[in-house]
Order: C-alpha cells, then sequence, then structure tokens
C-alpha cells in the first residue's frame, strides 16, 4: 500500500477551496486524493493557515522514529571507559547489557558521535582481515614467472597440477589433477 504526503502547494489549494465553501469531496476530486485524506487534514490543522500546517508537519515528522540511545549521560560514560581502555565489548557486557550493542558503539565511534579517537580501541581501528586457511606450495616455477612459450601453448610437455580436497563425509577424499596445457589432456588420480 504506497501513498504520498500532501504537499505545501496541495495544503494552500485546501486553505483556497475551503474559502471558496467547496465541499469535502469536491476538493479531492479536484486534487485526486481520497476524501477522507482530506477530512482528516482539516481535522488535524483546524484553524491554521497552509504554511503553519506544513511546519507543524516537519515537526512532526522529525519526532518520528526511534529514539538515540546516545544521551549524554551514556555517552560520557562510554567515554570514559573507552579511555579506560575498556573495549566496547566489555562496556556492553558489564554495563549495558541488553540496552545497547557493541556495534552501536563501534558505529558511534567511527562516525564521530563519540569525542574520542579511534586509537583508543584495541585493534587501533583496524578491521580483522579472515587470515588464509591454505597451505602455501613453495616448490616449482610460480606461474607468473613462466615462460612465454608456456602461455601461448605452442609446445607439448607443459603440465599444471592441482590437489582437490572434499570436504565431506569422515574420510575425506583427495584427487591430484594434471592437466597438459597444449592439448588440454587432464588426468586425475586419487589419492588415498
Amino acid at each position: 500500500m504506497s501513498y504520498t504526503h500532501l504537499t505545501i502547494s496541495e495544503r494552500v489549494k485546501i486553505e483556497t477551496y475551503l474559502e471558496l465553501d467547496y465541499s469535502i469531496r469536491k476538493i479531492a476530486k479536484l486534487l485526486n486524493r481520497q476524501p477522507s485524506t482530506i477530512s482528516r487534514e482539516i481535522k488535524r490543522h483546524a484553524g491554521s493557515t497552509a504554511d503553519e500546517a506544513q511546519v507543524r508537519y516537519h515537526q512532526n515528522k522529525s519526532n518520528c522514529g526511534a529514539k538515540s540511545k546516545c544521551t549524554p549521560e551514556v555517552k560520557e560514560a562510554v567515554q570514559e571507559k573507552l579511555r579506560d581502555t575498556w573495549s566496547p565489548e566489555q562496556i556492553v557486557g558489564r554495563l549495558y547489557q541488553g540496552q545497547l550493542s557493541f556495534k552501536t558503539i563501534y558505529r558511534w565511534i567511527y562516525d564521530g558521535l563519540l569525542e574520542v579517537p579511534i586509537t583508543v580501541l584495541r585493534q587501533k581501528g583496524k578491521r580483522q582481515k579472515p587470515r588464509e586457511t591454505r597451505g602455501r606450495f613453495n616448490i616449482g616455477t610460480p606461474i607468473s614467472k613462466r615462460p612465454k612459450e608456456v602461455r601461448k601453448r605452442e609446445t607439448f610437455g607443459h603440465w599444471e597440477l592441482d590437489t582437490v580436497v572434499s570436504g565431506r563425509g569422515k574420510a575425506k577424499g583427495c584427487v591430484a589433477t594434471f592437466i597438459e596445457r597444449m592439448t588440454r589432456w587432464y588426468v586425475g588420480f586419487l589419492i588415498p
């Protein structure tokens, strides 16, 4: 269900049509709105001009939504604990369990709502990157260092090899794969 709020020009037209003693239904038809919308607008802003109604609309709209949890008391307490080298997780766990999220504290720091530098954090504001868990293969020539004739696939006898490990089941299977570059001949061996 989509709808649009009344604009200032529509409010001015409603005010003008009411001065001309138009009925609510006629005003609604002229503005291509539902009569109930016009009726609610008239009741909500009775005795007000269109400009006053628009100002009141903006005031009410600014009061919508969830209230900020960043009150001056909470802000001061969180800043004090951060300066005492507490982590946001510790602050939430010990002081604001169920009231505040540690992610909220991080967001406040990054958005500049708290007057503390990012360096007060344990990791100094650096996001953790996932570590590489696969092993390194240091034997042989890396692909970036191979000769141009190998890249062009003009000569026979240049092989690429790899291993594939299955993560399924208790007994993980492993296959060694060999591919000849020129002919694209593919061989795979099951490794017990």
